[in-house]
């Protein structure tokens, strides 16, 4: 998609390179020369698994543009400290707003957890007030509490999530009165990435996990799958979850809470370009990204490598 790496998408953009159907006027800043230009969304993370949540939103808002972002070459983000991960999301968060996006999402847990208040309370202020860079874990702790009757709820996530504490502070802002568990399942992210999701292989670890988490908390009635990896392995972990019990899949609910978003906020819809066009890009192998891209996307994909 060569046009998303074309300065349509540098806010200094040449208006004479720009087509009517690329940008509009607004009526207060027109009389001022101020030429404002409609940009794809971005959605970022620090690998592949961004990807099931862009394939959810994109099912909910096919209109619109997007461009996504895996920092691949520099994956995974879970195990590194709070500092490492807070400097990498805000370069790449850069790179969408060198490119006049002005809405970014956080596909990504770990990049949500570790980075994401920083760079809203910190960076925003200073880089550009009018541009807004949105998580996961919020819109999936406002709506959590829906899912379950007895007020127990398991997480199953990254170790780095996990560690994070995350889900529980924002979780209790919403319903305190729900108890959480979690459980970290790091060999999930391996097995998706390997491509296991239906191999036997698979079974031991996903069992085992399902196991741990039931245990310390038999009440449970409803999971998260608190990482983009794990809907591949939902086979596997609907096959050895009690019946009883709702796995709650995260791609649909940050589909759902950005329609809403862009409901609320057309000063912010109305900058985002609708062509109904994909972008693609990865700063690590881009043959190993398509190859990968094509199960967490469930369809052909086509990147470009960029570095940073």
């Amino acid at each position: 998609m060569k046009w998303l790496n074309s300065d349509l998408f540098k806010i200094n953009a040449d208006p004479d390179q720009v087509t009517d159907r690329d940008f509009f006027y607004n009526a207060s800043l027109h009389n001022f020369g101020i030429l404002m230009i409609k940009t794809p969304i971005g959605i970022f993370d620090s690998g592949y698994g961004g990807l099931t949540i862009l394939k959810e939103i994109k099912a909910s808002l096919p209109d619109y543009d997007y461009i996504y972002l895996g920092d691949n070459a520099r994956a995974p983000y879970g195990p590194l400290p709070y500092e490492t991960v807070y400097q990498y999301t805000l370069q790449c968060v850069q790179w969408f707003f060198d490119r006049g996006c002005t809405l970014v999402i956080l596909a990504c847990n770990t990049a949500s957890a570790k980075a994401l208040r920083t760079i809203q309370q910190n960076d925003l202020p200073r880089i550009d007030s009018s541009k807004r860079v949105l998580g996961v874990i919020r819109p999936t702790s406002e709506v959590i509490g829906n899912y379950t009757n007895s007020a127990h709820i398991g997480i199953m996530a990254t170790v780095g999530t996990v560690q994070s504490g995350s889900y529980l502070l924002e979780t209790e802002k919403f319903f305190p009165h729900i108890a959480i568990t979690q459980e970290a399942c790091p060999e999930w992210v391996e097995l998706a990435e390997a491509g296991k999701q239906f191999s036997p292989e698979a079974d031991a670890p996903v069992k085992e996990h399902i196991k741990r988490l039931l245990a310390r908390d038999e009440k449970i009635d409803a999971v998260l799958l608190a990482c983009t990896h794990y809907p591949l392995l939902i086979d596997k972990i609907r096959q050895f979850m009690p019946s009883e019990v709702t796995v709650i899949e995260q791609g649909r609910i940050i589909a759902e809470s950005l329609v809403v978003y862009l409901e609320k906020h057309p000063e912010i819809a109305g900058r985002c370009s609708r062509s109904g066009m994909t972008g693609f890009f990865t700063t690590g192998d881009v043959e190993d990204f398509n190859g990968h891209a094509s199960l967490f996307f469930g369809q052909t994909v086509q990147a470009e490598q960029i570095k940073l």
